[in-house]
C-alpha cells in the first residue's frame, strides 16, 4: 500500500476498498499503454485490434456490426465508426447480404489478415512481459479473483 501512496503523493492511508479500485485504474492504464505503444506502428486502436480479432474468428463468415458488438472487450465501443476506420485502412471491407439487402455484413481482408500474423507474436510478447512477475498459479488466482469481483 506504501507504493500507492507514494504514487498517489498522499500521507493518508487508503481504505482498502478505494486502494483496490485505484489500483485496478493504474494497472489498467500500465496494461493498455503497453499495448498501444505495440499497435501504433499499425495505425489501430485497441477497439479496432479486437474487431480484426473477432473477424478473424469468424473463419471467413460474414458477421454483422450488432454481432462484433457483443462480443466487444469495450462494450462502450462505437462499432460503426471503428468499422470505418478499418475499411479506409483496407483491413475489413462491408457487404449487402444477398439473402437480405437490409442486412450488412462485415469481413476482415488479406490485408488485416496479414496484418494480424504480424501483430499476433509483438502482442503475445508483451502480454508475457506484463505478466512475467507473476507465477502461473498467481496469474491464475488473479484471474478468478477478477471474475469475482465483476459478478456482484
Amino acid at each position: 500500500m506504501k507504493e500507492l501512496e507514494k504514487r498517489l503523493q498522499t500521507n493518508k492511508e487508503l481504505p482498502l476498498h478505494k486502494a483496490t479500485v485505484i489500483n485496478l485504474f493504474f494497472s489498467h492504464n500500465y496494461i493498455k499503454d503497453a499495448l498501444l505503444l505495440e499497435l501504433k506502428p499499425y495505425d489501430l486502436s485497441l477497439e479496432q485490434f479486437n474487431v480484426l480479432r473477432i473477424l478473424r474468428g469468424q473463419n471467413s463468415n460474414p458477421i454483422n456490426l450488432q454481432d462484433i458488438q457483443e462480443r466487444m472487450v469495450s462494450k462502450m465501443s462505437n462499432t460503426t465508426r471503428l468499422v470505418d476506420k478499418l475499411i479506409k485502412k483496407g483491413f475489413v471491407k462491408r457487404t449487402i447480404c444477398k439473402a437480405n439487402r437490409r442486412k450488412v455484413e462485415i469481413l476482415i481482408t488479406d490485408l488485416g489478415l496479414n496484418t494480424l500474423k504480424i501483430i499476433d507474436p509483438i502482442i503475445n510478447t508483451t502480454e508475457e512481459n506484463l505478466t512475467k512477475n507473476l507465477t502461473h498459479e498467481e496469474l491464475t488466482q488473479l484471474n478468478n479473483l477478477l471474475i469475482k469481483l465483476k459478478n456482484q
